[in-house]
């Protein structure tokens, strides 16, 4: 019996001071894909921890350094080809960061993010997310629930899994 081979990614719900969090357009090449507005983050490479992924992820896409470890919030684990090109699924471990609100601008070039399949950033309500009827989507798909939760309730005692 063979093992799935999972990408694993670090992500951060960045939430400024009005609750609005921050989120990035990954437009896929066309004709690809599907839209999917996302959390910042990415890949945790070889020998690297996931908070140092997070870290780094955060700078590049946009310049936004933290010091303390964040709260690790929630796991997003997703079993599907079609998720992460030469896997079998992600998983994605949620990391919550509390910020001012700032102009998303990372140390990666217009072409680098390109490169990355991110063509915006957008500050969003969680109203603003469950009202939402266009055509992109969101990771996960009903985001705007657990995210209503963890502005509600504050840090969950223990990691919330998420699904698609």
């Amino acid at each position: 019996m063979s093992s799935l081979r999972l990408r694993h990614s670090a992500r951060a719900i960045v939430l400024d001071e009005d609750d609005r969090i921050l989120l990035c357009r990954f437009t896929p090449p066309q004709p690809a894909g599907t839209v999917v507005w996302a959390a910042p983050g990415g890949g945790v490479e070889r020998g690297e921890s996931a908070l140092a992924a997070l870290r780094r992820e955060l700078l590049e896409e946009v310049d936004l350094v933290i010091g303390a470890d964040p709260p690790h919030v929630w796991r997003q684990r997703v079993v599907a080809a079609d998720h992460a090109p030469g896997y079998d699924g992600v998983v994605n471990d949620y990391f919550v960061v509390r910020t001012q609100r700032f102009r998303p601008r990372g140390t990666l070039s217009d072409v680098e993010l390109a490169d990355e399949n991110i063509s915006r950033f957008r500050w969003w309500s969680p109203q603003e997310i469950a009202a939402y009827g266009g055509p992109d989507l969101f990771s996960p798909r009903d985001l705007a629930t657990p995210l209503v939760a963890l502005i509600d309730h504050g840090v969950p005692a223990h990691v919330v899994e998420l699904g698609l």
